[in-house]
């Protein structure tokens, strides 16, 4: 099992790295273009995808990220166009 897992945990950490470092918008990338990251991920499974978690990327703040999309019933704007909506249209409710 031990054998196993020192040969999948790496795969999958390279697996992970390298998408999404292929993923990943080009303003958002530090220290060397994507393409060498991407090939320095391959040609160095271990190291290369450490150092692309470690240095490759922006890490933005959770304070500073843009607002993420939120689901239309846990967002309270949408739910106040309901409740207009609803206020200018008695007659929709009934059918």
């Amino acid at each position: 099992m031990l054998r196993v897992l020192m040969f999948l945990v790496p795969l999958a950490l390279s697996v992970y790295a390298f998408i999404d470092c292929i993923s990943t918008k080009d303003d958002e990338i530090r220290h060397m273009p994507k393409p060498l990251w991407a090939i320095l991920v391959l040609l160095f499974p271990l190291v290369g995808s450490i150092s692309w978690l470690i240095a490759g990327k922006k890490r933005v703040p959770p304070a500073e990220r843009p607002r993420q999309w939120v689901a239309p019933d846990d967002n309270p704007d949408f739910l106040k166009s309901l409740e207009e909506e609803k206020d200018e249209d008695p007659k929709r409710d009934e059918s």
